[in-house]
């Protein structure tokens, strides 16, 4: 699941920086870092760090309105200090120049990368669940009832016989008790990977959310770019006119385009993860009952000696 995740996350990321090297490559240089970290931040949010998704984003287009602005809105800028920048920066917060696509991207992808989270944290869970049942210690008691069920018949000479199942099952059933009482736990837990699953290919689709950042971006940078003027006169009252070039720049013919290529990659990838999610939980939901049964699981087979054959039951051969 993780190798599907960072397979998505790389695409996304992928598409989203071609966005400005095609369209806006007048900061598409700048814009790198700011991308970067925007994808770091949703990868660690997905594997449960302490973080949001709103802050992500809105860090991101904090990060992306200085250069906008200076790039863009106003090309013929060449005095874009630290302060001017921070100013730009914290103007953004209550100018709000991309409008409602900054919100938009922040519902849609809190929306399809909380299942995600979940899910990740829940499958490092259960790694814990199974690790520390796996080393369960055995009791004094069940030490010598395992001894007893395997070997006592050897001092009679019967090397070959086998306990019966019953016996079996009694014997394993009281060492494995500790074990069983995570039974309903284990149900319960199975049933909510059956639910976050559903969440992640149902309305919240992690796909899609990760793979229209790019044109959430792109419609807000546009929103800017249209109004440039009520922005570059808002931003003159709160953090000054900086030095212009001679014959300001038009930002009038900068067009982005309409899409951005990638679409094979990111339906191999789209498929490889339905894939795995379907194969995924189809396996453990076959797991449901396994701590109720591991008993008879483990007196299966080669152990026990099954039919009516003759067996060990503790005490003599039947």
């Amino acid at each position: 699941f993780l190798e599907a995740f960072e397979s998505l996350l790389r695409f996304a990321e992928n598409r989203t920086s071609s966005l400005f090297e095609t369209a806006y490559r007048p900061m598409a240089k700048e814009a790198a870092e700011p991308v970067k970290e925007l994808f770091t931040d949703i990868s660690l949010y997905i594997l449960g760090a302490e973080t949001t998704v709103e802050s992500a984003v809105l860090r991101f287009f904090d990060s992306l309105f200085p250069l906008v602005y200076s790039r863009l809105i106003n090309p013929g800028i060449t005095d874009l200090s630290e302060d001017y920048t921070e100013c730009l920066r914290l103007t953004r917060q209550d100018i709000n120049p991309f409008g409602h696509y900054s919100k938009n991207m922040v519902t849609e992808l809190s929306k399809s990368l909380w299942a995600s989270r979940m899910l990740s944290q829940a499958l490092s869970l259960g790694i814990e669940v199974i690790n520390s049942t796996e080393h369960a210690t055995l009791s004094k008691e069940c030490s010598r009832a395992l001894v007893k069920m395997q070997y006592c018949p050897h001092c009679q000479g019967l090397t070959l016989i086998r306990p019966c199942v019953g016996y079996c099952l009694n014997v394993m059933r009281g060492c494995l008790a500790s074990v069983s009482e995570l039974d309903a736990q284990w149900r319960e837990f199975i049933s909510t990977l059956e639910y976050l699953t559903n969440e992640m290919a149902a309305s919240h689709e992690l796909e899609m959310a990760l793979s229209g950042i790019w044109s959430s971006i792109n419609e807000a940078i546009l929103h800017a770019q249209l109004n440039g003027p009520q922005l570059s006169a808002t931003v003159d009252k709160v953090c000054g006119q900086p030095k212009q070039q001679e014959g300001n720049l038009s930002s009038a013919n900068i067009v982005p385009v309409k899409e951005v290529t990638g679409t094979q990659t990111f339906v191999m990838a789209h498929t490889s993860l339905n894939n795995r999610r379907r194969e995924f939980i189809s396996y453990m939901k076959r797991s449901r009952t396994f701590y109720a049964s591991i008993a008879e699981r483990l007196c299966d087979g080669d152990l026990v000696m099954r039919d009516s054959s003759t067996c060990w039951n503790g005490e003599d051969v039947v």
